[in-house]
């Protein structure tokens, strides 16, 4: 475990923090956090600060080692860290991707208004639960065979569609259309590929949820009509999850054969849990096929459960798709390092971004950002947890300056999990949300207690800052009505 940090921070303004370079601890470059006064006072006794100091050590770093306002410790880099690397002389590190690959969110709208649902909000909660496996090792509906595995994991978002899971609009408003390129399910271990077989379509569990949500705040009207959020009280769903236990396995089998990689190139790092790869070498290009299988595997995890919360609600509201309107705003991946142009001093250079714990976020005009709202930014989901809001953004130029079009992902914790259930028990966590309107359904009362809203930063303080450091602009809030959780 990363100690506790021990340099020198500087302040820049209100919204960015300085760690400046330290040649003697072996920094190349400068260390960024982006956070206000009220959340530094909670990371200066967090040992994420000296996570980023370590980053900045690593070779063929390009640009600062970076931190969102949602920044906590993790492992090897913190969790809302952001690091790009030069692909000829930089590395690649699972420690900067995290276990679970590609744990990502997508967001609905319908053509629901609140009063539309409030009554059937039980009815609608119990049928998504019983639709959508939820909890630790839960099993999927999907049964796959080997052929089909692997075309999952080749193609994403793209099989299930092909499948009738869903239509192609969806594809359209998914980060890579929902497929990363670079997959290969050769570069998986047989344990990986087990586990992976039985979880496609379950929810988990941790932080990861389902939502129904309400509109309760529109801040650019024009980028949310063009999103086709409307008005304050539409409802929409948000999907929050990722590659299950494959992701996980992935990680896992990656440890060791980086940790050798370290050794071979004789590269130096201040923490094994950084350990790395050159990211032209055999063994950076066989970590990022077996990655991108595992962001393949999550998005089409998404677009199966996606398919399954549509038929809930036409059958609890015994109305047609037409008329629910539930369509794909956008899905969002975290935790993934991708192969990307970055504009560095004034010249393009081909960079491996890794983003653990943070959104991308590109600004207008990129090629990458799908032709409906190129002009505006790629979108931003920001979710909550359980009792709190949930956020809609959009990229900006700012942000391909600073962070190489980067963000926030989430509320980020404040409160080990341990610390949480010492607190209250879940059961306690039930009733205090239902008694504020917000219907519970979960698979144990541990995660309930684990995932209360007081472990959490304030998302709405997290979404303040990185508007003020002008990395995303708020486009929507929503709050949640109905969680399913595992």
């Amino acid at each position: 475990m990363a100690k506790q940090f021990e340099g020198r921070l500087e302040k820049i303004d209100e919204y960015h923090w300085r760690i400046p370079r330290d040649e003697g601890y072996g920094m190349r470059t400068d260390g960024v956090v982006f956070a206000d006064e009220v959340l530094m006072q909670d990371l200066r006794s967090d040992p994420a600060l000296t996570q980023v100091q370590n980053v900045a050590c690593m070779p063929g770093i390009v640009g600062s080692s970076m931190a969102m306002p949602d920044c906590h410790y993790g492992y090897g880099f913190p969790i809302g860290g952001v690091a790009a690397f030069d692909v000829d002389q930089g590395v690649i590190s699972p420690g900067g991707v995290g276990y679970d690959i590609n744990c990502g969110v997508r967001l609905l709208r319908s053509d629901l208004e609140e009063q539309d649902v409030r009554d059937r909000l039980a009815a609608l909660t119990d049928a998504m639960f019983r639709q959508v496996p939820a909890g630790v090792g839960e099993k999927g509906k999907v049964r796959l065979d080997e052929r089909d595995l692997r075309r999952v994991l080749q193609q994403g978002s793209r099989w299930a569609v092909s499948q009738g899971y869903g239509e192609p609009h969806d594809l359209q408003v998914t980060e890579e259309e929902g497929c990363l390129d670079g997959a290969d399910p050769d570069a998986l271990s047989e344990r990986a590929i087990q586990r992976g077989r039985p979880q496609l379509g379950t929810l988990g569990s941790g932080n990861h949820f389902l939502e129904i949500q309400r509109v309760d705040g529109i801040y650019d009207g024009q980028a949310a009509s063009r999103m086709g959020i409307e008005a304050e009280g539409q409802v929409t769903v948000m999907v929050h999850t990722g590659s299950r236990g494959l992701g996980y396995q992935v990680c896992d089998d990656s440890l060791k054969p980086m940790q050798r990689a370290v050794q071979k190139y004789g590269i130096e790092l201040p923490d094994r849990q950084l350990s790395c790869a050159p990211v032209s070498s055999p063994e950076g290009r066989r970590y990022f096929a077996a990655m991108a299988c595992a962001a393949n595997y999550a998005w089409c995890n998404r677009q199966l459960i996606t398919h399954w919360v549509r038929e809930a609600f036409e059958r609890v509201l015994g109305m047609g798709s037409s008329r629910i309107g539930l369509q794909m705003v956008y899905d969002v991946a975290h935790n993934v390092a991708k192969l990307e142009n970055h504009e560095v001093n004034g010249e393009v250079r081909r960079l491996c971004v890794h983003r653990k714990g943070a959104t991308r976020a590109f600004g207008p005009g990129r090629p990458e950002v799908t032709e409906a709202y190129r002009d505006l930014g790629q979108p931003v989901l920001v979710p909550g947890d359980m009792g709190t809001a949930s956020w809609l953004l959009v990229g900006t130029e700012t942000a391909m300056a600073q962070t190489f079009g980067s963000t926030c992902h989430g509320a980020g914790r404040v409160m080990s999990r341990t610390a949480a259930t010492r607190r209250q028990h879940g059961r306690e966590v039930q009733a205090e949300l239902e008694a504020r309107g917000i219907r519970v359904r979960s698979a144990g009362l541990k995660t309930l207690a684990e995932e209360a809203p007081y472990a959490y930063k304030d998302v709405d303080r997290v979404i303040a800052v990185t508007e003020g450091a002008g990395i995303s602009r708020p486009v929507a809030r929503m709050t949640p009505m109905a969680v399913v959780k595992g």
